[in-house]
């Protein structure tokens, strides 16, 4: 078998000397060809080079789950086709790695780096789903090239965190799990549209669903983890199903200590409820339109500003060693 590890040389959970063992574990069952990292959007095109190659059987990502995404997106430019283009390991490297960890891999890189290894000895593998964004035809997003994301995306609220987490991490800070939590009150306070939401859900076969403040749209469960807490938007999302939406229509004080709480506290089998939540689950295709220009993010990777985002659930769109 040979095999791509494309490596992050930022990964922030794991130190070159780590690295170095983890890349000499693997070349010793298979022939490793190792890549580091060196400009953003450089796992993507090393993902794409894998899915052009005709000799290269695995891709292996060692990275956060900013890192995953390039590369899935690299290895789809072309579309899915999970016979024929490489299989995805990862070895998380990142603070949270939500997409390894809904797989139920370890979220230490030595036991994942174990874990994956047994996996290829033993044949273990599944085939899951992914969702697909675009811009939404005749709308000023129209030419938005098709991007994909393996765990979660949101439009507004979320997004914006994600973006201010951003800025402080290009300043030189550590991405923690207390520095989310402060960017989360900030975008809070600093929120314009806490009351009257500005986003409309629009399905086929629909009424649409309007003045939605917050939007998540979920391709597995849980949603994110906080530290070693998972926490759950949509239960019910599942690599095997279409997309989930958790919606809020008010981010209110009291909607918010509400509804965090019921996050914080949310299981794999209840989520938060309540007459200002909206949900959906298993969906095949739908579009959020927003009045204004939001934040956008896709598997925590902050995207600009959208006013209208179609969302798509793939099945069966990549084959994953497990």
């Amino acid at each position: 078998m040979r095999a791509l590890l494309v490596v992050n040389p930022a990964a922030t959970t794991t130190s070159a000397r780590t690295r170095d063992v983890l890349i000499h574990a693997l070349a010793s069952e298979m022939k490793l060809e190792a890549v580091t990292t060196e400009y953003r959007g450089h796992a993507r095109d090393l993902g794409r080079q894998a899915a052009e190659s005709d000799d290269i059987d695995l891709l292996v990502a060692l990275g956060g789950d900013g890192t995953v995404n390039e590369v899935v997106n690299g290895l789809l430019h072309a579309g899915p086709d999970p016979e024929h283009l490489p299989g995805l390991a990862v070895v998380p490297g990142g603070s949270t790695n939500v997409f390894a960890r809904a797989l139920d891999l370890p979220n230490h890189p030595v036991e994942a780096t174990g874990a994956l290894l047994d996996a290829l000895r033993k044949g273990r593998e599944r085939t899951v789903g992914l969702g697909l964004t675009s811009g939404t035809p005749g709308t000023d997003d129209e030419g938005v090239p098709p991007r994909w994301f393996t765990f979660n995306a949101g439009l507004g609220f979320d997004a914006g965190v994600v973006g201010r987490v951003e800025q402080h991490r290009e300043r030189g800070k550590k991405s923690t799990h207390a520095l989310y939590m402060r960017q989360v009150v900030r975008q809070l306070i600093g929120e314009p549209h806490r009351r009257h939401g500005v986003i409309t859900l629009e399905q086929p076969g629909e009424d649409p669903v309007r003045d939605l403040a917050l939007s998540i749209v979920s391709n597995a469960s849980p949603w994110t983890f906080l530290g070693n807490r998972p926490i759950y938007a949509s239960p019910k999302a599942s690599f095997d199903t279409g997309l989930d939406i958790f919606g809020l229509k008010r981010l209110s004080a009291s909607a918010l200590a509400r509804y965090g709480t019921q996050l914080l506290t949310s299981s794999p089998e209840r989520g938060p409820r309540g007459r200002h939540v909206t949900a959906g689950h298993d969906l095949t295709q739908f579009t959020l339109h927003s009045k204004v220009p939001l934040p956008l993010q896709m598997d925590g990777d902050h995207l600009g500003l959208r006013t209208s985002v179609t969302f798509t659930g793939v099945r069966r769109a990549l084959r994953v060693i497990v």
